[in-house]
């Protein structure tokens, strides 16, 4: 039995990996491969590269790091977490794996507007097509902004770009607009223009991402969806640990879940969705397993 299985190689479940692998503690890390840090063209916001660094790059040296201490990372879909004994048997298609405590680091998956894949990636690679204002909102700063979205998700979206640029259009993604009064003022006061949906048939036109709307085909030098995100916490979810109504898993200063054994850090937790939170609370959970499992047995050289 191992001492902690780690589940997601993203920045969380690496840099537990970093951390438990240097703790002497025997783990594993299965992965299937779909972090959202992967799709960071560049990133300007991870303190320490001041010239950015490649989501894949940064995910790669981290991994590289992890191995130098003797983590081992394999490709595979977990499919279920069993409490079982004094540990938990981790399910992989017919294969089972048992350790002694668990580290849940799946993350999210963003909601994205239809649009074919090939004019996705191809306008997430050069900055017309983003998705964290909080992370790349200054190199849109004095540009011209499109907002797939409405409510308060929307409206907040738009406001927090608002910060960077003056001129932001939030665009309904299917129908009109679903804003109360209290949003309107606030896209009002902040000369937020308003266009009803829906919208679609995205292409990449010359230097900009262009998009029909109910007022005709409209052109931004930067798009960004404010349609959520889908939490993938359904594994500790089925083990029988608590989630909020959203599906973010409920952990505690430690992270630790309802779920004696059982961990979670970064995005699959409610927080700020960042690369420097996750490796935080990853950091939290993995000192709190290694002190668990001391408390359990004595560890020694």
């Amino acid at each position: 039995m191992d001492d902690c299985i780690i589940i997601g190689a993203g920045p969380a479940g690496l840099t537990a990996a970093i951390y438990l692998a240097r703790f002497h503690l025997s783990i594993r890390l299965f992965d299937c491969g779909s972090s959202r840090a992967a799709l960071i063209p560049c990133t300007h916001n991870h303190a320490g590269y001041p010239d950015g660094i490649r989501g894949t790059d940064l995910l790669a040296r981290m991994l590289a790091q992890a191995e130098t201490y003797g983590a081992v990372r394999e490709g595979a879909r977990v499919d279920a977490i069993e409490v079982d004994g004094d540990g938990f048997t981790v399910h992989l298609g017919d294969r089972r794996a048992r350790a002694r405590s668990v580290l849940l680091a799946t993350g999210v998956v963003n909601n994205r507007p239809a649009m074919p894949d090939a004019v996705h990636d191809e306008a997430l690679e050069a900055g017309l097509f983003r998705y964290c204002p909080i992370c790349d909102g200054y190199e849109i700063t004095d540009k011209r902004v499109g907002v797939i979205g409405t409510g308060d998700h929307g409206m907040r979206e738009a406001l927090f770009l608002r910060g960077y640029t003056k001129d932001v259009t939030l665009i309904a993604p299917d129908g009109g607009h679903d804003l109360d009064a209290t949003c309107e003022a606030a896209l009002d006061e902040a000369g937020i223009v308003r266009v009803g949906g829906p919208c679609g048939n995205y292409a990449i036109e010359g230097d900009r991402l262009a998009l029909d709307t109910v007022e005709g085909r409209l052109s931004f030098d930067s798009v960004y969806p404010a349609l959520g995100s889908v939490i993938r916490s359904e594994l500790a979810v089925a083990a029988g640990a608590r989630a909020t109504d959203e599906g973010c898993l409920e952990v505690d200063d430690h992270q630790r879940t309802s779920i004696p054994g059982l961990f979670a850090a970064g995005d699959v937790v409610k927080g700020l969705d960042q690369i420097s939170h996750a490796m935080g609370e990853a950091g939290v959970a993995a000192t709190t397993i290694r002190n668990m499992l001391s408390e359990q047995r004595p560890l020694r050289r």
